[in-house]
């Protein structure tokens, strides 16, 4: 648990700390096979009372967590976030956080360090496995039983081919979903079959304590020299951490000297608060980079880590160790506390959800709508415009290939220029090598095209000779739009008075402001649209209008109000506005 909460500190030192995660999977796993195994041994396993066990161990403290994370998101997070917020915690009350994660995200990203409640997608797997595990457990206890341990070794070992193929192919299923976690899982099911067959792993003192030290040194180096650069070289780095464990569980006891490390006080003093500090760790890293302008460095990260330390400490003494206590809350009373947090946060996240983070909470809705900010609805309007040729007119034909960036550079267009006589095709999927032709579409669009944009914030440069001299040969217009970036977070915004609100700014990362000058120097400047050199001043760039409306809501791509200012400020004055009004594409007259 340290390492992890070290990791997600951005302590470099911990860079393979997020293994923490992996040997939890090994752990649970060996401790709940156990459990399980151990009852059915005896006649008495029962899926009731094994459920019972799991809603007192996992949800009272998750959902005090969550009620106090809903506090501070409400209060502080833009629209766009919290919207987002209220997927999670529907998916965190379901246990599919998870699944949700894989479909909308990637891990590694920026957006990530943003999600309070990012952490419970191993939950997610933990209790997706526990819903079909005691099941099966206890189909094949009936069935073959003597063959048990050998087909979940099989599965095992299904569960880690599949691992490593998504790895290469599905990264973000592999890394959230069930099936390839499973063998995490499974190796601890493993050892507790083993354990309980044998009755110990090694009655060889010299041999426990060689391979309950090899395991624990697997760990430890884990935690060191693992990086996330290490997942491209395939799953097989997460062999170390995961076998550590499983060595550790097999051969170290009370007498050997992993078992006394981990048997001392300060440790199992840890391990006792572990799963509340995982709980509390992400959400107040989360709210902290919520709340700040800027990245919080090492100090705020330090006294975070140990303000996690203490609300575990108290979670753990006034709230999981009371509500594990039969005695003091019966089985009633657990289930319909269960229940009834679960409907209220489910509510409470759709809700979120269907009203996009409540915009009323900073604009007047009457001026400002979810349609105008949310770039799900605002931008996917250029969708429209995805066909497979031209009108037979005589419009200006506008060609725009590109991904999000150039969505945005359609609605800039539109929401600038006066479009009655621009026929406009965007294209998502076309290469940004005009020759050899994708396809006789693309053939077809690039022929009739007047004008060619390509807007993906990126230039393929072996492209780039190629593209111009296509467009030059064939008397066409073609330019690059470049990048765009609005700084760390937007969030600071929702604490300013309304008054204080207009022409805001942020700091541009020198990543981006590095990108827009190699590729402003290797395309010909009459080819080049910056969105940088006349927004950005002295390294900042801005991020509200002169009404305080939002000119981007997720850092990269804009708004409505961020589409008519850059519109105004960047293609109005651009040769590629030149050209559109000598053609009669006259401007909007806007503010």
């Amino acid at each position: 648990m340290i390492p992890v909460i070290l990791f997600h500190a951005d302590f470099q030192m911990f860079s393979g700390g997020f293994i923490g995660v992996d040997v939890f999977f090994v752990i649970s796993g060996y401790l709940i096979t156990s459990i399980i195994v151990n009852d059915l041994h005896q006649d008495k396993f029962s899926v009731l009372r094994f459920y019972e066990r799991r809603a007192r161990r996992i949800l009272p403290a998750l959902f005090l967590v969550m009620a106090v994370t809903c506090i501070f998101a409400y209060e502080w997070m833009l629209p766009d976030e919290l919207k987002n917020f209220g997927q999670s915690i529907l998916a965190t009350t379901l246990f599919s956080n998870n699944i949700l994660l894989a479909i909308t995200t990637n891990y590694w990203s920026l957006s990530a360090e943003f999600k309070p409640l990012l952490h419970t997608w191993s939950l997610g797997v933990e209790e997706q496995y526990y819903v079909l595990f005691p099941l099966l457990l206890m189909l094949g206890w009936k069935l073959f039983r003597k063959h048990l341990a050998a087909v979940l070794g099989v599965a095992a070992i299904l569960s880690f081919a599949a691992a490593n193929w998504g790895l290469f192919n599905k990264p973000e299923f592999d890394y959230y979903l069930l099936p390839t976690r499973a063998w995490e899982i499974l190796i601890g099911a493993l050892a507790a079959f083993y354990i309980i067959g044998k009755k110990s792993a090694s009655s060889k003192y010299l041999l426990s304590e060689l391979l309950g030290g090899t395991g624990f040194c697997l760990i430890v180096a884990s935690v060191f020299i693992l990086g996330r650069d290490n997942a491209s070289r395939g799953i097989f780095y997460l062999v170390a951490p995961t076998l550590g464990t499983a060595l550790i569980i097999l051969f170290s006891s009370e007498n050997t000297v992993v078992g006394k490390i981990l048997g001392w006080d300060p440790m199992v003093g840890v391990g006792l608060i572990s799963y509340s500090a995982y709980l509390w760790h992400q959400p107040l890293f989360s709210l902290a980079r919520v709340y700040s302008k800027e990245p919080p460095g090492i100090a705020v990260y330090s006294i975070l880590s140990v303000l996690t330390l203490i609300l575990a400490y108290i979670t753990w003494r006034f709230i999981e160790t009371p509500c594990r206590n039969k005695d003091k809350v019966g089985r009633k009373v657990i289930f319909s506390f269960a229940l009834g947090l679960s409907i209220a946060f489910a509510l409470f996240g759709f809700y979120l959800d269907r009203n996009y983070g409540i915009v009323s909470r900073i604009y007047d809705t009457s001026k400002v709508t979810p349609s105008d900010l949310d770039k799900r609805i605002y931008n996917e309007r250029v969708f429209q415009k995805k066909m497979d040729s031209f009108p037979l007119d005589r419009k200006l034909k506008l060609l725009v290939i590109g991904n999000s960036f150039a969505r945005d550079f359609v609605n800039m267009t539109t929401e600038t220029f006066d479009v009655e006589k621009v026929d406009i095709v965007y294209r998502d999927d076309f290469s940004e090598c005009i020759t050899p032709f994708d396809n006789k579409t693309a053939e077809e669009l690039y022929g009739v095209a007047d004008v060619i944009v390509f807007a993906s914030g990126n230039v393929i440069e072996r492209c780039l000779s190629d593209n111009i001299r296509f467009a030059q040969e064939r008397n066409k217009d073609l330019f690059y739009a470049g990048t765009k970036d609005f700084g760390y977070n937007l969030n600071w915004i929702m604490r300013l008075d309304p008054k204080n609100r207009p022409n805001q700014w942020n700091q541009v990362s020198s990543a981006s402001l590095d990108a827009d000058a190699y590729v402003s120097r290797i395309v010909p400047k009459d080819n080049y649209i910056s969105m940088m050199k006349p927004t950005v001043k002295d390294g900042y760039i801005p991020i509200t209008d002169a009404d305080g409306r939002l000119i981007s809501i997720d850092r990269a791509h804009v708004t409505k109000f961020g589409a008519i200012y850059f519109g105004q400020r960047v293609l109005l004055e651009s040769r590629y506005g030149e050209i559109l009004k000598r053609r009669g594409v006259l401007p909007i007259l806007s503010a």
